[in-house]
């Protein structure tokens, strides 16, 4: 049975000094530059992706939700103000319950544009933006060893939780054992 469920469409956003833009298929061709690097999977799992397939993950990706329904599917490119494209940001929203909306966040750099603050700022201004279409509250799995990630995600407010997933811990911006979702 498919929820009908209204989710807000990526729009184009600014940072200081990155240009989110909303995810289309045609981005496969510069992302797989960029995505098409070892030492990024050795955080996130799976092997560098081809084209075809990430045209193929866009495609599905695009449509800006799951097949129910239930999840809402944000994903945007992350552009260097000199053009460059240099990664990623994507939020999975999902209700908890009928008021409230909550999302999984994940952000990927390109390896050699680590270590100067994209992913932080890239993260943010999702956030943000997130905020104003009323998104209560943010998760992110991140690897243990990955001390990168994990400062993204305490610069995002979040929280390890102890909870570990598939070897990631899950970091929250609240308390899942007392959020809202589960006494409300």
């Amino acid at each position: 049975m498919s929820e009908t469920n209204f989710w807000p469409t990526a729009a184009l956003l600014q940072a200081e000094r990155l240009q989110l833009e909303p995810l289309v298929i045609a981005h496969a061709d510069e992302a797989e530059e960029i995505l098409n690097d070892g030492r990024l999977h050795e955080w996130i799992g799976g092997t560098p992706p081809t084209r075809e397939e990430l045209e193929q993950r866009y495609r599905r990706q695009t449509v800006g939700h799951s097949p129910d329904g239930r999840q809402g599917w944000l994903n945007w490119m992350l552009r260097r103000t000199d053009g460059q494209l240099i990664g990623t940001v994507q939020a999975t929203l999902y209700r908890p319950r009928p008021d409230r909306v909550e999302a999984e966040l994940a952000w990927v750099v390109g390896h050699a544009f680590q270590g100067v603050g994209y992913g932080k700022e890239g993260a943010s201004a999702m956030v943000l933006w997130l905020r104003t279409q009323g998104v209560a509250g943010f998760v992110a799995h991140v690897h243990p060893g990955h001390g990168a990630s994990a400062g993204i995600a305490r610069a995002l407010g979040m929280k390890p939780t102890g909870e570990v997933h598939d070897s990631e811990m899950l970091w929250a911006d609240f308390d899942p054992r007392n959020s809202p979702s589960e006494s409300g």
